[in-house]
């Protein structure tokens, strides 16, 4: 198929079927390129990382499980380099578009994986989310995409940021297309119904005026499947100091990771990406060690609140994609806005799905639903009622 948004890495499309009769037969997908392809490269968004690293040996293991299932690999994805990055813009590959709105960013780091979805050149895509980038760009691309619990695919055989952050994540056109790869993916248990339904304060404040009242309808669909939303406030600390706990603890976990080879290669890197790892090497133990202490803390409060199978909501991201000629203060200030809330999900291993619920500014914007870790089927059976309840496609 042509790559008509520029989704792939060059030279990445492939053509690898599935196995016949899979649960997945008939469906095609593409790969962010930090999986491993046994015998193709994986460049990590970076010519100098392809360069240092031979063709992999193995297939990732998520990647076979779904070529076990069925599924047809049409192609391996663009990334933001090192996946450090929540735009989606990649100097050396380039950048895809969002073909949603093509004028502003596709989000990232998972760009070209939710790129080639929404431009409907395969069924789903696999990406990776540490801190929204699974997320986002499905908000700012306006499909269905999820972040399961951490730990919950297995992540061998892929690229790491920020191990103890890290997930495997996956875009579809359709909750019944995310609900039936998670039905792969994903360890089983964790079916029961869930609710309450929570409406986190802070993350509705954060939004936009106009993001807030685009979702409001998708909000109460919400409410006619789970009953009225209960107002709670998770960060008396303020997300601010949300944002920062979490930029410190991923900083500290990704130069840990890959520091040794940044500084051993010196690669050449985009726009942001190497301010990032310069912050990154400068983070100190003690502010390390703070940023984790604060992460417990937050974790067990969260999880202990969603224990009983309650449903978190809230905007995906707080604001439409960046427009492509948006200035470095403008897509930081995005960032930090943004980063503030996603970090919820990500500082406590929650699951969490974005569902394309309204359009702001002319722009797709995302509904979070967030549940307890473990809990990742019963979210997607939701995912798929409430896109019923708003009459979304599939």
């Amino acid at each position: 198929m042509e790559d008509r948004v520029g989704a792939y890495v060059p030279g990445g499309t492939l053509d690898m079927p599935g196995s016949a009769g899979g649960p997945l037969d008939g469906l095609s997908f593409a790969a962010k390129d930090l999986y491993d392809i046994a015998g193709l490269p994986t460049s990590y968004g970076n010519p100098d990382w392809a360069r240092t690293h031979p063709p992999a040996a193995a297939t990732a293991p998520a990647i076979a499980a779904l070529l076990a299932a069925g599924a047809h690999l049409r192609g391996k994805t663009k990334t933001v380099e090192l996946a450090y990055g929540l735009t989606g813009e990649n100097v050396h590959h380039g950048t895809p578009l969002n073909p949603a709105a093509p004028e502003r960013f596709p989000g990232g780091s998972s760009c070209g994986s939710a790129a080639a979805v929404a431009a409907g050149m395969v069924d789903f895509a696999m990406g990776s989310d540490t801190g929204g980038s699974v997320r986002i760009p499905a908000s700012y691309c306006g499909i269905f995409g999820i972040r399961p619990s951490w730990g919950a695919v297995n992540l061998a055989g892929a690229c790491a940021l920020a191990p103890s952050f890290d997930t495997a994540g996956w875009f579809a056109a359709t909750a019944a297309v995310l609900r039936r790869v998670g039905e792969v993916l994903l360890p089983e248990g964790g079916e029961a119904p869930l609710g309450p339904l929570l409406k986190v304060q802070e993350a509705w404040v954060n939004a936009v005026p106009g993001t807030a009242t685009a979702l409001a309808p998708g909000l109460a669909a919400a409410e006619r499947l789970l009953g009225p939303a209960l107002p709670v406030n998770l960060v008396p600390e303020t997300v601010d100091l949300l944002y920062e706990r979490f930029r410190i603890a991923q900083a500290a976990e990704a130069w840990a990771t890959l520091g040794a080879w940044v500084e051993a290669t010196k690669p050449a890197f985009g726009p942001g990406v190497g301010e990032r790892f310069a912050a990154a090497r400068a983070v100190g133990p003690e502010a390390a060690e703070q940023a984790r202490r604060f992460r417990a803390g937050f974790a067990a409060r969260l999880r202990a609140l969603l224990a009983g199978g309650a449903v978190l909501a809230y905007p995906t991201s707080p604001v439409p994609a960046p427009r492509l000629d948006a200035d470095a203060a403008t897509q930081q200030a995005v960032r930090e806005r943004t980063l503030a809330v996603t970090a919820i999900a990500g500082m406590a291993g929650l699951c969490e799905v974005s569902i394309p619920a309204a359009r702001s500014e002319g722009a797709p914007v995302g509904l979070s639903l967030v549940a307890a870790p473990g809990r990742d089927r019963a979210l997607l059976a939701l995912a798929e009622r409430l896109a019923s309840e708003l009459r979304l496609a599939g």
